[in-house]
C-alpha cells in the first residue's frame, strides 16, 4: 500500500541510508550484541552522514528535516536490529527536550555535538521502585546556591553506559502535592562529580542497546542545567510521550515486517515431508493472518505519524497503536520462530534474535497496561482525579 506521505525525497533519503547501514552496521551487528554496545565510531560515522538529530536547526548544525525523515530513520535502523534503538532514543526523544524546552545557551552548548555524534544522550526514568507511575520517582535535587545536589538511583536506561549527558527526572520539591508538581529534569553530564555509572545489566535481549543503572550520589550539577521551568518536568514529559509512544509503534510495525520476510523467505526453501513448508495450507493461512495484521497496524500508524506531523493531539490514539503494535510484534515473533522449528531457536537464525528483541517492547516507554489505562481514562470510564 503506498504511504502518500513519503515523497521521492524521502526515498533518495532511505536508499542512501540503507546503504550506508548495509555497510557499516550489519557487518558488526553480531559483534555490538556481543560487546553489548554500539561503538562510538558508529555514533561519528552516522553524525557525519546527516543521520543524527537531523531536525535540528541549521544553526546548530542540523538539516531542519521533518519528522518524515525520522519515520525512515527508525524503519531503517530496525531492519538491522531492534537493539539500535539507542540511535531512534538519541535523535528523537532525549534530544527534542533539549530542543523545546532548553535554553539558547544549552542549545548551543549541546546539539551540535549530539549532532555530530559526539555526545551520546540518555533519559533517566525509571527507577527500581518506579516505572510506569512517575509520580513516584525518589530521586531528589535539592537547590544549594548556583547547583543542584542530586541524590538517587535511576535503572533500565538505554544508552546509560555510554551517554555523555543525562536528562534526568527528579523531585525538586519532595513535598508537593500532588506529587507530580515537584517534578523536574536537569541534564546531568558524565563527568559530574558524585554521578556514577552501574555496570551494563544483562537482558533478555536487544544485547547490543547497552544499558545500566545510573547512581547519584551528592551529585552537584550545576543550576544552568536546569531543562525549562522548576516543577514543570511532568508537563514536559506527558508533552513528548506522545511521540516516544508513536516511535515504539512505528519500530513495532517495520519488526512485524521484518519477520514475516524472513520467515516467508524461511518456508519457502526448508521442505518436510517432502514438499516445501510454505506448501503446506496450515502455513499459508498463519502467514496470511500475520501479513493482515501486519498491514491494518501499518495503515493505523502511518495515519497517527500525519496526525503527529500535523501538531494534532493523538494521546488515545498512540496508547492504542503502542499496545496493539508491541502484542502484535510478540505474537508475530512466536509464531514465525514456530514456523523455523528448531532452527528458529539456534542464534545465528534471525528469528530467534527478534523473538527475545521483541519481548520489552509492550513494557518500555509506559507498559501495555498503562495505555489501556490512559484510553479507558479518555473514555470517560475513569473518574477525573
Amino acid at each position: 500500500m503506498k504511504r502518500h506521505f513519503l515523497k521521492e525525497e524521502h526515498a533518495i533519503f532511505r536508499s542512501s541510508l540503507r546503504k550506508f547501514l548495509e555497510q557499516e552496521a550489519a557487518p558488526y551487528f553480531a559483534d555490538w550484541e556481543v560487546n553489548q554496545q554500539i561503538p562510538r565510531s558508529f555514533w561519528k560515522k552516522a553524525g557525519e552522514q546527516g543521520y543524527l538529530c537531523s531536525w535540528a536547526k541549521e544553526a546548530y548544525g542540523g538539516f531542519e528535516a521533518d519528522f518524515r525523515y525520522s519515520v525512515v530513520l527508525n524503519e531503517e535502523f530496525e531492519r538491522i536490529g531492534t537493539a539500535m534503538v539507542g540511535l531512534g532514543l538519541h535523535n528523537d526523544i532525549v534530544m527534542p527536550y533539549i530542543d523545546t524546552y532548553g535554553s539558547e545557551e544549552q542549545k548551543k552548548r549541546w546539539l551540535p555535538k549530539a549532532i555530530q555524534g559526539e555526545i551520546i544522550s540518555a533519559i533517566a526514568m525509571t527507577e527500581p521502585g518506579a516505572g510506569s507511575d512517575l509520580a513516584a520517582i525518589q530521586t531528589t535535587a535539592k537547590k544549594d546556591g548556583d547547583a543542584y545536589i542530586v541524590n538517587g538511583e535511576k535503572t533500565f536506561i538505554t544508552n546509560g553506559s555510554s551517554a555523555d549527558l543525562v536528562v534526568v527526572v527528579c523531585k525538586t520539591n519532595p513535598h508537593a502535592q500532588p506529587a507530580y508538581k515537584g517534578i523536574s529534569l536537569l541534564v546531568v553530564e558524565a563527568n559530574t562529580p558524585g554521578f556514577r555509572k552501574g555496570k551494563k545489566l544483562k537482558k533478555m535481549g536487544q544485547h547490543a542497546n547497552d544499558t545500566c543503572e545510573l547512581i547519584f550520589e551528592d551529585a552537584r550539577v550545576p543550576a544552568g542545567n536546569l531543562l525549562g521551568e522548576e516543577g514543570k518536568g511532568f508537563y514536559y514529559l506527558m508533552e513528548k510521550l506522545q511521540q516516544e509512544r508513536l516511535l515504539v509503534s512505528m519500530q513495532s510495525v517495520a519488526a512485524i515486517k521484518e519477520m514475516i520476510t524472513i520467515t516467508s523467505e524461511y518456508v519457502k526453501q526448508r521442505k518436510a515431508f517432502g514438499k516445501r513448508i510454505s506448501e503446506f495450507q496450515h502455513t499459508q493461512f498463519q502467514l496470511a493472518e500475520l501479513y493482515t495484521e501486519w498491514q491494518i497496524g501499518n495503515v493505523f500508524v502511518d495515519r497517527l505519524i500525519e496526525q503527529h506531523m500535523a501538531g494534532e493531539q493523538i494521546v488515545s490514539e498512540v496508547s492504542m497503536a503502542k499496545w496493539w503494535t508491541t502484542d502484535l510484534a510478540k505474537k508475530v515473533a512466536a509464531i514465525c520462530m514456530q514456523l523455523h522449528g528448531g532452527y528458529g531457536y539456534m542464534e545465528e537464525f534471525e528469528i530467534a534474535r527478534r523473538y527475545r528483541d521483541v519481548a520489552v517492547s509492550s513494557i518500555y516507554a509506559g507498559s501495555n497496561e498503562i495505555m489501556k489505562l490512559i484510553i479507558a481514562k479518555n473514555m470517560g470510564l475513569v473518574d477525573a482525579e
